[in-house]
Order: structure tokens, then C-alpha cells, then sequence
């Protein structure tokens, strides 16, 4: 079943998801995600919408982290979902120092006007404990042209 439309201020997710982002705490790691629609990378008539995500990550905890993989589940307007696994983030794999942040921008293409995305990353202690930290929902919401840009 596909999530509800965020483009619709009626819709329940829309009122709980203040201008589309999101933020999760697990375990003193705080992940805030803020998302983008990128007009210029995008072709509406061939259902081209192209999202820019920056991630920061913040360490609250007691000890340094560092994580190791990501995983996305990516869901279309339509109900299509992908899940996507891999290695770090941006090709890294940060070391986080207790109040240590890191911050990285990364893309989503989708062929809906919307979508969302939501996932976890996999990090482990100094003491080799495994921590799987949380990325809520947020969503992907292509915009009109804005008026007076060129097409």
C-alpha cells in the first residue's frame, strides 16, 4: 500500500512531518535528514524526479562509533519499493567521536512526483557492539517550476 500523499494537507503523515525532513534518535545517534527537489536534474514529461537528501549524524553518545553500512527501503507514490544495502556512506565509513557529527549529501531519482525513503545505518562501538540506529521516514516531494526560471 503506498504511503499517503504528503503533498496533501489533509494527509496524517503531511501534519506529522514538518516540511518533509526527518529526525531519529537510537542510542544517543541522532540522524536528521533534510530533502531537496532538484528542478534543474529533473524532467517532469518523462517522469524523471530527481531528490537531493543531506544527512547529518550527530554521536550523543558515551563512546565513539563508526559506521559500517546503510540500508534504504525507497518507496514511489505508487506503492514500488526498492531496498538498497551498502557499504558506508559517500564511500566512507566515519569514525564519530562522543559530540562528533558528520554531514554528507547524497541523490534519489524516482519516477513518481513523490516517494519516500526511510532505512537504518549499522554501526559498531569501540567494544565491537553492534548498533543499528535508526533513519524515519521522510519524504520526496517534487515542487512546480518556480515562476521566472527558465526551462
Amino acid at each position: 500500500m503506498p504511503p499517503s500523499d504528503p503533498t496533501n494537507p489533509q494527509s496524517a503523515d503531511a501534519a506529522r512531518t514538518p516540511r518533509y525532513g526527518s529526525r531519529a534518535v537510537t542510542r544517543g545517534i541522532e540522524v536528521v535528514v533534510q530533502p531537496t527537489y532538484l528542478h534543474d536534474k529533473s524532467d517532469p514529461d518523462t517522469s524523471q524526479y530527481v531528490f537531493m537528501y543531506r544527512i547529518t549524524i550527530r554521536n550523543h553518545g558515551p563512546e565513539p562509533v563508526q559506521l559500517l553500512s546503510r540500508r534504504w527501503l525507497i518507496t514511489d507514490a505508487h506503492g514500488r519499493a526498492s531496498t538498497v544495502h551498502g557499504e558506508g556512506v559517500v564511500g566512507q565509513q566515519p569514525r564519530l567521536e562522543t559530540g562528533g557529527a558528520f554531514v554528507y549529501q547524497s541523490f534519489c531519482p524516482l519516477a513518481t512526483r513523490w516517494g519516500t525513503m526511510e532505512g537504518s545505518y549499522t554501526f559498531t562501538t569501540e567494544g565491537g557492539e553492534p548498533i543499528q540506529a535508526a533513519i524515519a521516514r521522510f519524504y520526496l516531494v517534487s515542487s512546480p517550476q518556480p515562476s521566472g526560471a527558465a526551462v
